[in-house]
Order: C-alpha cells, then sequence, then structure tokens
C-alpha cells in the first residue's frame, strides 16, 4: 500500500475588490453621461424582450455590479448609445494629411 503524501488545500483568495472599482467607477460614469444625455432617468415607456443564457446575464451582471435585470441593460445600452467612435473616425482620415507638412520639432 502506498503512503499518500499529505494534499494541501489550496485556499482561494477572495476576489480583490479594489480590482472592480475601476469598473465600477466605469459603468457609474456611463450611467451619469445617459442621464446628462436624456438617455435614462425619464419615464421607461419601452419594453425589450430576448432570450440569452442565463451564464450571460449571470456574467454581465456580475462584471457590471448590478442585480436587476432592467439595471443591466440600461447599463449595456447606455454603453452602446455613447459609445466612442474614435477608432472609426481615426482610420477615416488616413492619408488625409499632407504628406509634404513639416512635422519635425
Amino acid at each position: 500500500m502506498e503512503a499518500k503524501s499529505p494534499v494541501r488545500k489550496r485556499k482561494d483568495k477572495p476576489a480583490d475588490k479594489s480590482a472592480d472599482a475601476p469598473r465600477r467607477r466605469r459603468v457609474e460614469l456611463v450611467m451619469n453621461e445617459a442621464r446628462n444625455a436624456g438617455l435614462v432617468g425619464g419615464p421607461k415607456d419601452a419594453i425589450i424582450r430576448g432570450r440569452v443564457s442565463k451564464s450571460l446575464v449571470k456574467a454581465a451582471k456580475k462584471r457590471a455590479g448590478v442585480t436587476s435585470d432592467t439595471e443591466l441593460l440600461e447599463i449595456a445600452l447606455s454603453s452602446f448609445a455613447l459609445e466612442d467612435d474614435f477608432g472609426e473616425r481615426f482610420l477615416k482620415r488616413k492619408g488625409t494629411i499632407d504628406p509634404d507638412l513639416d512635422l519635425e520639432l
């Protein structure tokens, strides 16, 4: 009979709450911008229905730091509505600077 070596059980560290702080702050900023733009905070007069996996909803709620489906939808839609299109605009400008322009300082 073989002697079993003692197995140490790894104690998982609790999630680092400080790592979630920037994400929570970003959600706050998005929702404040959406409020300022009049996108949220008024009457809730639209209904959205759809089927998605429970695991997707659970992961998104965890990442956003919310528990209600309505909050999750507001955050997701606000993020999309307020999304910065810098990259797209930047790429459209490719080749628009005069190649003869002296950019040296």
